[in-house]
């Protein structure tokens, strides 16, 4: 039988609640020491990539959203974010399981078709260098009040504000279309000293990919381009989104010559208009 050591003469006369603190605090540094490992984090991180959702589920992009996973996962990332270690990994990753999962189930990552929108002002930049910030801003309430209202009347979200444009997701092209007029309409009764906003609008029917609040993908950048390359007043629409619409309502113009960088060179731009 071996010998336990003998117990020192501070230790036999240190209360117990005091060594049960010393005991404490050699737990919490061991598991700190732990969770900071850089295999631990390192093996942790790997084993994202092999499970379901984003593997870089945390980023500000990816929990951009409102959504409970996506509230947590900022809220996490924030509070973890000058302590990396295995517990902040592994609490992403099942933030991440959850996530993908709910994704699967048809709320996102391309699984939903969407008609996307994009709009700007024409000549906005210009004539704001001269009128200045408080009458930028000014007008830009104006505008919103004007355009935004029919994006959510025809069952559409804003997703996001770009300046003197948005961005806009519909569950149909029609709905879009709908949106998109009525917002012109509504924006004509808008006005500034030495300024008429006049929109212009770019759509594409697609699946884009749905990361955190935004979305990305080939057919986001359509529509951005379709919207760019729109005139003033001029909604610029997809082959693919004017198959979603009536024709027989609309005025449809082909725009001949139409190919744009980033823009696959299969796909034409229709300027529509209602009849």
């Amino acid at each position: 039988m071996t010998d336990t050591p003998a117990m020192t003469d501070e230790a036999r006369s240190e209360p117990p609640a005091g060594r049960m603190r010393r005991t404490g605090a050699r737990a919490k540094a061991a598991a700190a020491r732990l969770d900071r490992h850089p295999r631990l984090v390192l093996a942790t991180k790997l084993a994202r990539e092999l499970l379901p959702g984003d593997s870089r589920f945390g980023d500000p992009l990816s929990t951009a959203g409102d959504r409970q996973s996506e509230l947590l996962g900022r809220r996490l990332s924030e509070l973890t974010a000058e302590r990396p270690g295995v517990l902040r990994e592994a609490g992403l990753s099942a933030l991440q399981v959850w996530q993908g999962f709910a994704e699967v189930q048809g709320r996102g990552r391309g699984e939903q078709q969407l008609a996307i929108v994009f709009t700007d002002l024409v000549e906005f930049s210009r004539w704001a260098l001269e009128a200045g910030d408080d009458a930028a801003l000014e007008l830009l309430r104006d505008v919103g009040e004007a355009i935004e209202p029919p994006v959510r009347e025809h069952g559409g979200r804003v997703v996001k504000r770009l300046g003197d444009g948005m961005m806009a997701v519909f569950p149909q092209a029609s709905d879009a279309l709908d949106a998109l007029v009525a917002g012109n309409n509504r924006l004509a009764q808008v006005d500034a000293p030495g300024y008429h906003p006049r929109m212009r609008a770019g759509m594409h029917v697609g699946r884009p990919r749905k990361l955190g609040g935004d979305y990305l993908g080939v057919d986001v950048n359509i529509a951005a381009r379709m919207a760019e390359e729109a005139s003033a007043d001029e909604i610029l629409v997809t082959d693919r989104a004017l198959a979603d619409l009536d024709e027989g309502t609309l005025k449809v113009r082909r725009k001949r010559f139409f190919r744009v960088k980033g823009v696959p060179s299969d796909v034409n731009a229709h300027s529509v208009s209602s009849r």
